[in-house]
């Protein structure tokens, strides 16, 4: 059953397989027995594999066990949940938080709850596809505006004659591309229209911001936009996912965000490891600074390399190829170069836009740094990259 449908995605270049690694993830991994440069974590600040995070969990588990046992609102709620909570906000400078088990969780159980039949959701045409299976769920009528378009959004919002909610929903940082929303325009139109406005931080939490707390740190809208999304487990390097705002707000969806419901409650220890790593995020900047050194070295060996680059400010550093076919035959190229860097493929992005999507990490050094960038020179080489244009 469904082998037809395989070699059907086959034949596109579609088919995916998944690839083993035995290690902790680090800056290098053993894949398929093989030490490469990992190139393709959202590991940002290197924390997964940081002792404090090891032994937080480790006493947690000592403590607790490991299981929660049942969803929040049964006999799930332990008391490391809700000093995780109570973190998340001192740390976001909200008066609440609440967290959710994945960042699609979030997006999906959120979302519905923010916008329904009678309201209107506006949404950017890059937005993840969890805030696009949020929408759908919410059943809101939604409008897709052209990527960061500030003018289509404002067209749109305009259009909307509906007596119910607007609410604007937008990633802070785009995974696949690397750019940023233009949250200040964004946050001034939703201002004019009373719209709401939600921000998925997923790439921007402990990245972006004086203090790392995100894009919305970073453009200053703290008192302006009073839904943020986040999650634990990229530049945090633990698991989960939490929304920042005020007590209605997060009183709310404790009542209403179906996915947090009727979900067991996350393990005691993962709480516990995320407090550990947001601890970390507000005593050590160095890691932030680090890993803004190690993307300008990895972007700037690239264009001397003659490697075309969009200019994505964020550690995620997409490389353009088109075809999907071409992308895979790339990301084995790489691989056998030794770096791992997968090929980004329809649907996660569109049609003929496929590309080798490399994240940089803080953990990385120098001389990792620069064996990435003579390979990916190689490969230009090779023809399997645009090259650059000078002059």
């Amino acid at each position: 059953m469904f082998e037809n449908e395989c070699e059907e995605l086959g034949r596109q270049g579609l088919l995916r397989m998944l690839r083993r690694i035995d290690s902790s993830q680090g800056p290098s991994v053993i894949l398929e027995g093989r030490e490469v440069v990992l190139l393709c974590s959202n590991n940002y600040l290197g924390l997964a594999e940081h002792p404090r995070l090891r032994q937080a969990a480790q006493d947690a588990i000592e403590r607790y066990g490991f299981g929660s046992g049942a969803s929040r609102l049964i006999s799930g709620t332990m008391s490391l949940h809700e000093e995780l909570e109570a973190r998340i906000a001192r740390f976001k400078g909200t008066e609440a938080a609440i967290h959710f088990n994945s960042g699609y969780a979030a997006n999906t159980g959120v979302i519905p709850s923010l916008a329904g039949e009678r309201d209107a959701l506006f949404s950017d045409s890059l937005n993840h596809a969890s805030i696009i299976d949020g929408c759908r769920l919410s059943k809101a009528r939604t409008f897709v505006y052209r990527h960061n378009d500030m003018s289509h959004l404002e067209d749109l919002l305009r259009v909307w004659n509906g007596q119910g909610r607007r609410a604007i929903v937008t990633d802070g940082v785009f995974s696949m591309d690397g750019d940023l929303a233009p949250l200040p325009e964004l946050v001034s139109l939703a201002e004019k229209y009373n719209a709401l406005v939600m921000v998925d931080d997923a790439h921007g939490t402990g990245v972006y911001g004086l203090r790392g707390r995100g894009t919305v740190e970073h453009f200053g809208l703290q008192e302006r936009i009073p839904v943020q999304m986040g999650t634990l487990g990229k530049a945090l390097g633990s698991f989960g996912a939490y929304v920042a705002g005020d007590h209605g707000l997060i009183r709310y969806l404790l009542n209403s965000a179906r996915s947090y419901m009727f979900s067991t409650s996350l393990p005691p220890a993962v709480c516990a490891a995320s407090m550990a790593a947001i601890e970390l995020v507000d005593t050590e900047p160095w890691r932030r600074e680090r890993l803004w050194q190690v993307r300008e070295r990895f972007v700037t060996g690239l264009a001397r390399r003659g490697v075309a680059v969009p200019g994505s400010p964020s550690p995620i550093i997409p490389v353009p190829v088109g075809d999907a076919d071409k992308a895979v035959a790339a990301a084995d190229r790489l691989f056998q170069e030794g770096i791992f860097a997968p090929a980004i493929r329809p649907p996660t992005v569109p049609p003929g836009t496929s590309r080798i999507r490399a994240t940089v990490m803080a953990s990385h050094n120098d001389s990792q740094i620069d064996q990435a960038i003579d390979v990916f020179g190689k490969l230009a080489d090779e023809g399997f990259f645009r090259k650059a244009r000078h002059g």
